[in-house]
């Protein structure tokens, strides 16, 4: 992976310039040639031409001292005592008024998501496909079917693939669970027990920090690279109690928007490294219940890890810019703010699918079939993956119902001749007729 130069530092620049400089500097225009909003890194800044009569360091000074108006600091500090800050460009407000909309509010959702009866589907759906890609991004080789099968079958993990995403789910459920709690060293300890549970080498590194004496964490590139040298473990107990204090907004001189606050998280995680492995997980678990506890409902819904998994070098760079640029955090927040949009987008038309799904087999099923929202929902998914195979406990789980009720679903299913019931081991599998859609019509 390509490691990004270290930017010039905006004191060393106003040093060496020369004095009669300045003034044209502060007057040159930044047009669009900056690019990225004016946040181009230095690393791809070298690659472009400067404006005529400058060269690349007094272009760099130029954007610097733009950026520099507005300029929030947070208590993060990096190793070596000095802090990270962040701004807001126009793009980064237009993505927060984004979220702020559709992740917040109920105007346009499918009603879907907001009806009781069908709500519990898609959470437990989404809670799936994040506790799936968050755990492939930290190297699960699961495949997303197998995995699902799991998941939703309820059997126990078969290997540490398997286990790390089984985990995850349980972390997420959690989180959920607990979102209007305030963040304590306790509540990231328990996340980071259920994440990490019969994964490490060290089962006693599971739901604690790292304590000086033991080998430091470090996050690695491709071919060895160093990319990130965490501070030293005695420092741990004393970052996470500033961190706990940020996250609930203790101590806080002036507001700050909860999505900033909710990103500002998943990177401070990140940097610090407090636990032997899992921070990745840990940090994106602990964005979700920011973002649950500062009322953003919809994120229950969102699958972030889906979208940083299809580009996991831009993940890491966004990280690698913000270090080598005087700590600016605009980079991540940035890039995060882009991934949320995206996992907004994705949602809107997998509800659109769904949607499309259930209006084909009420299309299929006019007049009075007899048949509940759950078994429809199960059919709609049915004719879609005709390879699905469905349990009573994966039933029950996924629409948040007692066994019993799920039992009755699908073996009323098979009495209808709609699945078809199948012996694996001790336990019965429903599996999809190849002709489901033709029965569907005879039963219209």
């Amino acid at each position: 992976m390509h490691v990004p130069i270290q930017a010039p530092a905006i004191t060393d620049l106003l040093a060496e310039i020369e004095p009669e400089r300045i003034a044209r500097v502060l007057s040159q225009p930044l047009g669009s040639t900056a690019g990225d909003d004016g946040y181009l890194h230095w690393d791809k800044l070298l690659h472009l031409t400067p404006p005529t009569g400058f060269n690349h360091r007094e272009w760099w000074l130029r954007l610097k001292l733009a950026r520099s108006a507005g300029r929030r600091y947070i208590p993060l500090m990096d190793t070596g005592g000095d802090a990270f800050s962040f701004t807001l460009p126009d793009a980064a407000l237009e993505l927060l008024h984004k979220v702020d909309q559709e992740a917040s509010g109920r105007i346009g959702v499918a009603d879907s998501v907001t009806n009781p009866a069908t709500r519990d589907r898609y959470v437990i759906t989404s809670l799936i496909e994040e506790a799936i890609t968050s755990s492939q991004l930290e190297g699960a080789s699961t495949s997303r079917k197998v995995a699902k099968e799991m998941l939703r079958s309820g059997r126990p993990p078969r290997d540490r693939s398997e286990q790390m995403i089984a985990n995850n789910f349980q972390a997420m459920q959690y989180v959920t669970a607990h979102r209007d709690r305030p963040l304590t060293p306790e509540l990231l300890y328990e996340i980071h027990r259920l994440v990490t549970h019969d994964t490490l080498d060290d089962p006693t590194a599971a739901g604690r920090l790292q304590i000086a004496g033991e080998e430091r964490v470090k996050v690695w590139g491709d071919e060895d690279q160093l990319l990130h040298t965490p501070p030293p473990a005695g420092e741990l107990p004393e970052r996470l109690g500033v961190l706990c204090d940020f996250a609930n907004s203790s101590g806080d001189d002036a507001w700050l928007h909860p999505v900033v606050r909710s990103i500002v998280l998943h990177f401070w995680l990140g940097y610090d490294h407090y636990f032997e492995d899992g921070n990745g997980r840990t940090a994106r678990a602990i964005f979700y219940w920011s973002m649950l506890r500062h009322g953003y409902w919809m994120a229950e819904f969102l699958t972030i890890s889906a979208i940083l998994r299809r580009a996991p070098a831009a993940y890491a760079r966004s990280f690698l810019f913000t270090e080598t640029d005087e700590n600016d955090l605009t980079y991540f927040l940035r890039y995060h703010l882009e991934v949320l949009a995206k996992a907004l987008d994705a949602l809107h038309e997998y509800l659109q699918r769904k949607i499309q799904e259930v209006q084909e087999v009420e299309a299929l099923l006019r007049g009075d079939s007899g048949l509940n929202h759950r078994q429809r929902s199960l059919l709609g998914e049915a004719l879609r993956d005709a390879q699905a195979v469905y349990t009573i406990e994966g039933h029950r789980q996924l629409h948040d119902v007692v066994y019993q009720t799920a039992r009755t679903d699908l073996l009323d299913l098979v009495d209808r001749e709609l699945l078809e019931k199948r012996r694996e081991g001790k336990a019965f599998v429903f599996v999809v007729p190849a002709d489901l859609s033709a029965r569907l019509r005879q039963v219209s």
